[in-house]
């Protein structure tokens, strides 16, 4: 068990960070997806944010678990709300979203199961 934590930790940290280093440096990708959803470009720093905040929460569980778990939870509720965000605007693109929402739950799951709160 202890080896899956840890693997999907690092992917789900891995992830995260990837895409918080997208929408820092301001690459097209995030722009356009921001167009898509008619949302402010003034969003992208704080989603960036938002999302190394998670990366880092996640590989600092390692060390307090309670904290990797509170950032598995954000992330999982900052993916809902990219959800909601594509369903608002009629948006049935929900590949890239759906590789990083699996990818965080996968993690919160693994993390709880591995700390034994189930």
């Amino acid at each position: 068990m202890f080896v899956a934590y840890v693997t999907v930790t690092i992917v789900a940290s891995v992830f995260t960070a990837i895409a918080a280093v997208t929408y820092l440096i301001g690459h097209d990708y995030p722009r356009a997806q921001l167009d898509m959803k008619r949302l402010p470009h003034s969003w992208m720093p704080r989603l960036g944010t938002v999302l190394a905040a998670g990366s880092v929460g996640l590989l600092a569980g390692f060390a307090v678990p309670l904290l990797g778990t509170l950032a598995s939870v954000g992330l999982v509720l900052y993916f809902a709300g990219a959800l909601i965000a594509h369903l608002r605007v009629g948006s049935r693109n929900l590949v890239g979203w759906a590789v990083f929402a699996v990818t965080v739950v996968a993690e919160l799951a693994v993390s709880l199961a591995y700390h034994g709160v189930w």
